[in-house]
């Protein structure tokens, strides 16, 4: 049986997607990220990146949710596309632009020591470009590979529903193409078992010192 190792992340839950879709048997593994259970050498083991997610497949080890996605989609022959090179190019562009811009956009508002607003003007700026992008492309066509559902779309989904966040309540306005995606993708039963395992175990909420410390090591050696 798969070991997938989680947390509550956009990146996991992507990846939850694809395995509930496939109707794949796995064992939830939680790793939660404000205990620290990330450092420990058993998981470095599994993933030296010391994040989630993580997959074992018998004696395959991986690790980047866009890996486990490629490696998942290949190897069952589901939700692929007949243009290998569009879906490496999308998978890519999410895994470089997509992810990190939401991510850093998401931490500069409501992670960082300070207000920085450089940083949050930048990273909210490029957020906003990348999803304009997806949101150009899904007006000419129901899903981002064309009309077949496909990792790629799962991709955008773990991102794309935390748009408020990543830039703000009215972002969606702009954004009506992506908006129609990710509405669908979250009404699918397959998403709604991803909610049941978020319900599952019970993660750490507090963002107190050693959360900090585990989440953000970067700020011990911060001086302002």
């Amino acid at each position: 049986m798969l070991q997938f190792y989680y947390n509550l992340g956009p990146n996991p839950m992507k990846v939850a997607l694809f395995l509930e879709e496939a109707g794949l048997e796995y064992e939830a593994i939680p790793i939660d990220t404000r205990k620290g259970e990330q450092f420990t050498a058993e998981y470095l083991s599994i993933n030296p990146n010391a994040k989630a997610p993580s997959l074992i497949d018998g004696e395959t080890v991986l690790f980047d949710s866009n890996a486990i996605l490629l490696y998942l989609a290949e190897k069952n022959g589901q939700f692929m596309a007949t243009d290998r090179g569009q879906l490496l190019s999308w998978l890519m562009f999410i895994a470089s632009g997509i992810g990190p811009y939401s991510g850093q956009s998401v931490h500069f508002q409501a992670y960082a020591p300070e207000t920085l607003s450089y940083a949050i003007n930048r990273y909210r700026f490029e957020a906003q470009r990348h999803y304009t992008i997806l949101d150009d492309r899904l007006a000419e066509r129901p899903y981002m590979m064309g009309d077949d559902y496909s990792i790629i779309d799962m991709a955008i989904w773990g991102w794309a529903r935390l748009i408020p966040r990543v830039l703000d309540a009215n972002a969606w306005d702009d954004l009506r193409n992506l908006k129609r995606l990710v509405d669908e993708i979250t009404a699918r039963p397959a998403a709604e078992r991803v909610m049941e395992l978020t319900e599952k175990h019970d993660f750490k909420t507090e963002q107190d010192a050693d959360a900090n410390r585990y989440m953000f090591p970067s700020n011990a050696s911060y001086t302002g």
